[in-house]
């Protein structure tokens, strides 16, 4: 009796999450590191072009808002970049370039003069404003030049 009991509230569970091995944080959504673009096209001449050519990609799973100020996006070196008062939208995506440009909804600029992240192995690392983490996304190789996470 007990089975027969769980089995409607376990066909709900499943219509809720919409899938059966969702977690309660899955279904719910958050902000992600997407891709990381490590090493910018073409040589890497330190221009702002090619500064701007390597970026990691946000992406908000939920469906609302996130505000992401005062996060930090950082490396394995610790080079850091604090998030303004900025909301990624349900669904968006924000890339975070190394180098200089005037910010949008989808684009933010470290507006550094060096690269940050390492063309054989690093880490993008995301924090909250408190130190806790929200995720991050490592690579060990130059080839492919960028990774989905």
């Amino acid at each position: 009796m007990r089975i027969r009991a769980a089995l409607p509230a376990l066909a709900g569970a499943v219509a809720l999450t919409g899938t059966f091995l969702s977690t309660p944080a899955q279904a719910a959504g958050g902000i992600t590191i997407h891709r990381a673009y490590f090493d910018s096209p073409g040589s890497d001449t330190g221009s702002n072009a090619s500064l701007n050519g390597e970026w990691v990609q946000l992406k908000n799973t939920s469906s609302a808002a996130i505000s992401v100020n005062g996060w930090i996006l950082k490396d394995i070196a610790n080079h850091r970049f604090t998030f303004p008062n900025v909301k990624i939208g349900a669904g968006k995506t924000v890339i975070v370039h190394t180098g200089k440009g005037t910010a949008t909804s989808a684009h933010r600029y470290q507006n550094r003069r060096a690269y940050v992240w390492n063309n054989t192995s690093d880490t993008a690392t995301l924090t909250k404003a408190n130190g806790s983490k929200v995720d991050s996304c490592s690579w060990t190789t130059r080839d492919p030049s960028s990774k989905y996470c």
